[in-house]
């Protein structure tokens, strides 16, 4: 019998995580198989074995070499064969029910590209990059400047993470988060699954573009969630971080919105990203943290 998901994860130095996470996977959703597929981009530290000896049923995929996050989902989408694919982080726990919820409305409305549902920390708190507008330059001055931070409700200054919207509510978005992204098989391969000159960052948002380019749906669903524990599986260096994750948004933005490749766009998008980086940067330092939220 097809499956009726396949859940695709990428890993990195994950060892720690991907127990948990495998364990709270469903093996049947509606009746039918659920598959997992897992590539582990940084073979050697354990996740193999742990997998082998504690999931058996999970098809693992060691590449040799760290292929980054597109390339590596891209190797396990080719891998699988279900009617809905679940790209999934390996620093998440599921919830049976929102992972079952969002199927039935992936497979109930055919203008539905991608869903999530709502991701939760583990100490409750929303990761806001699981709904997300496709930002204006307005709408990334406010957030890297902290104005998004100070007035969450306000419409006109927190554009970017729509913190103004329900957290509880459904509704149509700009993107969501690599973290959970569910679609129809069919959907993915016509749309040509993720662009793999995107090593790691960045390659959520140009999914989403691409999906709502082809006239279909990027939808938030608040009314369930999962836990998401966010950073676990990435290096905390801050700088370098912080530098990738701006500079892989900023030629997602040259890709998109300078297809021409005008002198004019792409200046005022590296000079953008330059600034929402290095105010990013000032405001977490001011404050304490060692790294910054993704976009």
């Amino acid at each position: 019998m097809t499956p009726i998901l396949s859940i695709l994860i990428v890993a990195y130095r994950s060892r720690e995580e991907i127990g948990p996470n495998l364990a709270s996977l469903p093996r049947q959703l509606l009746g039918r198989p659920v598959e997992v597929v897992v590539v582990d981009n940084s073979p050697g530290d354990g996740t193999g074995a742990l997998i082998a000896e504690r999931f058996p049923g999970v098809t693992y995929i060691d590449p040799g070499t760290n292929l980054g996050f597109g390339r590596g989902n891209n190797l396990a989408f080719a891998r699988s064969s279900g009617e809905c694919v679940l790209y999934l982080n390996p620093d998440t726990v599921m919830d049976p029910a929102a992972l079952e919820h969002c199927v039935r409305r992936v497979l109930a409305e055919p203008d539905l590209g991608l869903v999530s549902p709502c991701l939760r920390q583990a100490d409750g708190r929303m990761d806001l990059a699981c709904r997300r507008s496709i930002p204006t330059l307005w709408d990334g001055f406010c957030r890297a400047t902290g104005l998004a931070a100070r007035f969450p409700r306000t419409k006109l200054f927190s554009g970017y993470n729509l913190t103004y919207l329900p957290d509880d509510g459904t509704y149509d978005v700009g993107a969501i988060n690599g973290a959970f992204m569910l679609g129809r098989r069919e959907v993915l391969a016509r749309i040509g699954g993720f662009d793999e000159t995107f090593f790691m960052y960045g390659d959520d948002l140009d999914l989403c573009i691409r999906v709502r380019q082809a006239g279909l749906r990027v939808v938030y669903d608040g009314r369930h969630s999962i836990i998401h524990l966010k950073g676990m599986s990435v290096a905390r260096d801050f700088d370098r971080m912080s530098t990738a994750i701006f500079d892989a948004n900023r030629d997602v933005y040259l890709k998109h919105y300078n297809p021409r490749g005008s002198r004019w766009v792409k200046w005022k998008y590296c000079a953008a990203f330059g600034a929402w980086k290095h105010l990013a940067r000032l405001r977490a330092r001011l404050r304490g943290h060692r790294r910054v939220r993704p976009l």
